[in-house]
């Protein structure tokens, strides 16, 4: 029987014309190493986003849920290792919620690692000529709000299933007015690392025994 795959991705936010973590999930194909590869756009909302994201795990029935979002500032795509039982918002969501030093589950864990294989997904990006991290931070936003719901959905609900989150840097439009040395990538490159990440979260059954560790 084949895999499926849930991929979200957000809706603009803070401004922006354009959300580049959608617009890449847009342009993936609809199979992936012989995955189907199911596509949902979510809002960038903190309440909102887990109830959708939760509605699909029950309609959908995945394997594999990647959520995927926007790091401006970031080089390169990143795939998250850990998200955290934290809400900090320095900008209102687009629903207008600001929660600030809030857990995001009361009886949730203080932090839950990501379930797929962080650093064989790197790696294949890697290959294939995609600059690509493994990160150890998803933020306070509503990005490691999704990861975390995400993560204790499948710890409290979801049990077998897999999930993780990527993110993704400003798109070249949106380069555009920002101050100079923006780092920025084509959405099509974001899209081709997406398919490589996927493959190897799909195909992977063990991550890669590289180190990817940080120093500061």
């Amino acid at each position: 029987m084949s895999k499926k795959v849930l991929v979200t991705g957000f809706d603009p936010f803070g401004g922006e014309p354009v959300n580049p973590a959608y617009e890449a999930v847009k342009l993936l194909p609809d199979e992936i190493a012989g995955a189907s590869v199911v596509k949902l756009e979510i809002p960038t909302v903190f309440t909102r986003s887990a109830k959708v994201v939760e509605e699909a795990i029950e309609r959908e029935r995945p394997d594999v849920v990647l959520c995927v979002g926007q790091a401006g500032g970031r080089s390169a795509i990143t795939v998250e290792k850990v998200a955290i039982n934290l809400a900090e918002a320095r900008i209102p969501d687009n629903d207008g919620e600001q929660p600030f030093d809030t857990p995001l589950r009361e009886d949730g864990d203080t932090a839950y690692f990501a379930s797929l294989p962080v650093k064989a997904m790197v790696a294949n990006m890697n290959e294939h000529g995609i600059p690509a991290f493994m990160s150890y931070t998803a933020g306070t936003y509503v990005c490691n709000s999704i990861m975390y719901n995400v993560l204790y959905l499948i710890d409290r609900r979801f049990p077998g299933v897999r999930g993780g989150f990527i993110h993704v840097p400003y798109a070249v439009e949106q380069g555009v007015g920002k101050p100079n040395g923006t780092p920025v990538m084509e959405v099509a490159t974001m899209a081709r690392g997406l398919e490589y990440a996927i493959e190897a979260a799909v195909s992977a059954d063990e991550d890669a025994a590289v180190i990817m560790g940080e120093t500061h």
